[in-house]
């Protein structure tokens, strides 16, 4: 893999796409992926309908000198993909901890991607973290295989709110530690 930092944050190579840094430029297809309806409802904090704006400001919390989250887009442009083929994030959420979360444009769904993506992040581990901890919705087995395919292990059950469904939606939560 290579590494070069743009904006206090690493490009990170891998064979089918780059994870890069947000640009402003991706506000248009983050607004019609992240707007369909079945990836906002799969995720906790996408509104539906997605509100005019919300990309742009999604956008400038990524760039902010002092965010907690890192967000990559899945950029597939080397490979004859779209520039936006979805997002995956790092949050720190403690010493040593962070939490990774993604989504996947549906043009791209069962095609490896999502895997791929979360497998590239982890491989290259930009926050240093001994352990990486994420939540999926239970009814989105398509994304409790991508974290199980990539070496989580199912820690329990919670629930978290979904903004897109105006409620409270039962999750499982997965760890895993650094190579």
């Amino acid at each position: 893999m290579k590494y070069e930092t743009i904006i206090n944050q690493p490009l990170i190579a891998a064979e089918r796409f780059d994870l890069r840094p947000l640009r402003l430029s991706d506000s248009g297809l983050i607004a019609l992926n992240a707007g369909d309806a079945r990836v906002a409802r799969s995720s906790s904090n996408i509104p539906h309908p997605l509100p005019p704006g919300t990309a742009e400001a999604l956008i400038a919390r990524a760039q902010a000198d002092d965010r907690s989250e890192d967000i990559w887009a899945i950029d597939g442009t080397k490979s004859g993909g779209s520039e936006v083929m979805g997002l995956v994030s790092l949050m720190r959420v403690d010493d040593g901890q962070s939490e990774i979360s993604y989504w996947v444009a549906p043009a791209y769904w069962n095609t490896g991607v999502a895997s791929a993506a979360v497998e590239t992040l982890l491989a290259a581990n930009p926050h240093g973290a001994s352990t990486i901890f994420a939540s999926v919705f239970q009814d989105n087995a398509a994304s409790a295989r991508v974290l199980t395919n990539c070496g989580f292990r199912y820690l329990g059950d919670a629930e978290a709110f979904c903004v897109a469904r105006g409620a409270t939606v039962p999750t499982w939560t997965y760890s895993r530690k650094a190579k």
